[in-house]
């Protein structure tokens, strides 16, 4: 479903439909630790992008609202978990390293942009 910023977002969900007014992200209310969402979080929040770099099926993903300082600004904060390896995942965008390194044609495609040969500019 598109979210208030325009982009694709599987946790994003609305319903306006015969007089509903429904708007909520489903990983930011699933956080107790997350700050109430709103719908102008959806403007940085990094989680449409990452869902469309990653489609591991094992990634799970943690969204943190926070408030800034003296409750001026807010900041969203992703965490990813591989529920395979059981492992914490550094960078979201790529994933889980041993998935990755389960998969063959995975690593045949780094290992040919490791050897690419790129003209000087």
């Amino acid at each position: 479903m598109k979210t208030p910023a325009g982009k694709e977002c599987p946790q994003y969900y609305a319903d306006f439909h015969r007089g509903r007014h429904v708007q909520e992200c489903r990983l930011a209310s699933r956080n107790a630790d997350s700050a109430e969402w709103r719908p102008s979080d959806c403007t940085n929040c990094p989680v449409p992008d990452i869902v469309r770099a990653n489609a591991s099926e094992f990634m799970r993903l943690r969204l943190t609202i926070k408030q800034g300082f003296l409750g001026f600004g807010r900041h969203n904060e992703v965490t990813a978990f591989c529920e395979k390896h059981q492992v914490k995942i550094t960078d979201p965008y790529v994933g889980c390293p041993q998935c990755n390194a389960e998969r063959p044609a995975a690593s045949a495609f780094f290992d040919a942009l490791e050897n690419l040969d790129l003209p000087e500019k």
